[in-house]
């Protein structure tokens, strides 16, 4: 009997362990492995470059683990994020660059201002909006795309499998209403360091 249970316990802990791993990180929605055209090994060399950094970034100062957001796709990072003064945002970028293995870095850190709840809950509309306009859009992978959005400026970072699908994402976007401007990010597999075969 004691066997029997023993047996069965080493089954179901077997199988428990056998779930699905998706990219997320700090970003909250990451990459899909299923999608993300980045080979395992390079997926694999982003998320060890994004865990140092983010430990570096927390080592600086505690009150960045919630107001700096990082990623980092093929070597690239972006920062984002709110922070206190000009001086951190300096820092921050220069911290980052000192990341081993990093190829470019791009800071979209905002320095704070005074809170303004009905532009914060306009650009939590816009990120929205998009993310929906990208989901239900077939010529688009969706869960490539992390999307922010900031005094209604639109930040998109991914992959993108085709020049087309990048035009069509940013397309999208400026096609949102109230939006001031478009920032994308996205990189095309075509240009990755190492993809899947």
């Amino acid at each position: 009997m004691k066997i029997k249970f023993v047996l069965i316990m080493l089954i179901a802990i077997s199988l428990t362990s056998c779930a699905g791993v998706s990219s997320k990180g700090i970003f909250g929605t990451g990459v899909s492995i299923a999608f993300d055209p980045r080979s395992v090994g390079t997926q694999i060399d982003d998320s060890i470059m994004q865990k140092n950094l983010t430990t570096r970034i927390v080592l600086l100062d505690k009150k960045y683990i919630v107001s700096v957001k990082t990623k980092v796709l093929d070597g690239r990072i972006f920062l984002t994020g709110k922070i206190d003064d000009l001086e951190d945002k300096l820092r921050l970028t220069k911290l980052a660059w000192e990341t081993d293995g990093v190829r470019s870095v791009r800071n979209d850190i905002k320095v704070k201002e005074e809170f303004n709840f009905r532009q914060s809950a306009k650009d939590i509309l816009i990120t929205s909006q998009l993310r929906t306009a990208l989901i239900l859009n077939n010529e688009i992978k969706a869960t490539n795309y992390q999307i922010d959005t900031y005094k209604k400026k639109i930040f998109i970072y991914g992959i993108a499998l085709t020049s087309d699908e990048k035009d069509e994402v940013i397309k999208e976007a400026q096609e949102i209403l109230d939006v001031k401007d478009v920032i994308a990010s996205i990189l095309l597999v075509e240009n990755l360091r190492i993809q899947k075969n």
